[in-house]
């Protein structure tokens, strides 16, 4: 993948002096087995070579591993190329919803379905570099969930103002726990998954909110964030943005939601 243009080499730079610091802080920390989550609805151009670099991040980076893809009613092929994927010796689960139910709900499926000791989300669009995996597990520790931040966002502009409006709402309702809740880059503890609600986006600010209340700490990694080349993004439908706000509203009337977990 090529790098965003405008990044510059200074920017670049110090983002990579933070990780070796953090690296030196965690280095005495095993790598953990890892469990990559993909939530993917018509993704049929990009699944192939997502899971082909997915698969080769894993193998590099992990005692051991598997790849849940989570095809959330999809209505083109995309169930037919997970099947035909070449991941070599990773393997590879296909879970399928009947119906189309949401981002929320596809995790909830794939971090229920996770049998290894953390779990790696990744969006399933080819936005993210699966290679970046290793700045994630830089940092990562047993008592934390390492959440990535986009680095000079390749959305169009009204995907980027949608954001930003459900941001200023989440901290004003939630509280700031992360500069980029919403994105689908992140290493956490397979436990920190288990039990969520959100079936839309709000997903993520939940799992963030429970793991903090819960005693893990937050450590936020900057993640190069690419242009999507195949597909077309659902995240700023008018109905994903309303349903997002409703599920954002039940979570601050309904703190028992953030309960249940045990602290790390």
């Amino acid at each position: 993948m090529v790098a965003p243009a405008g990044l510059s080499r200074g920017r670049a730079q110090r983002s990579h002096r933070r990780l070796r610091r953090a690296r030196r802080n965690v280095s005495s920390t095993p790598l953990p087995s890892i469990s990559a989550v993909l939530p993917a609805y018509n993704e049929e151009a990009a699944i192939a070579q997502v899971l082909e670099l997915t698969a080769s991040s894993l193998r590099g980076n992990a005692p051991s591993a598997e790849i849940i893809v989570v095809d959330d009613g999809s209505r083109d092929a995309t169930a037919a190329r997970v099947l035909r994927a070449h991941t070599e010796d990773v393997p590879v689960r296909l879970v399928s919803h009947a119906t189309n139910r949401g981002y929320g709900a596809a995790l909830r499926t794939g971090f229920e379905a996770a049998a290894c000791d953390a779990v790696w989300l990744m969006d399933s669009d080819g936005q993210f570099d699966p290679a970046d995996l290793r700045r994630l597990l830089a940092v990562y520790a047993r008592d934390r969930v390492v959440a990535g931040y986009r680095i000079l966002r390749s959305d169009p502009a009204f995907r980027r103002a949608s954001n930003a409006a459900f941001f200023a709402v989440a901290r004003t309702l939630l509280g700031g726990i992360a500069r980029d809740p919403n994105c689908g880059f992140k290493l956490f503890p397979r436990a920190v998954g288990v039990g969520l609600h959100a079936d839309g986006a709000i997903i993520s600010t939940e799992l963030l909110l429970r793991a903090r209340r819960s005693g893990f700490r937050i450590v936020e990694v900057p993640i190069p964030h690419y242009p999507r080349r195949t597909g077309r993004a659902t995240g700023a439908d008018a109905r994903v943005v309303a349903r997002a706000f409703r599920e954002m509203w039940a979570l601050r009337l309904d703190p028992q939601r953030m309960r249940g977990l045990d602290p790390p």
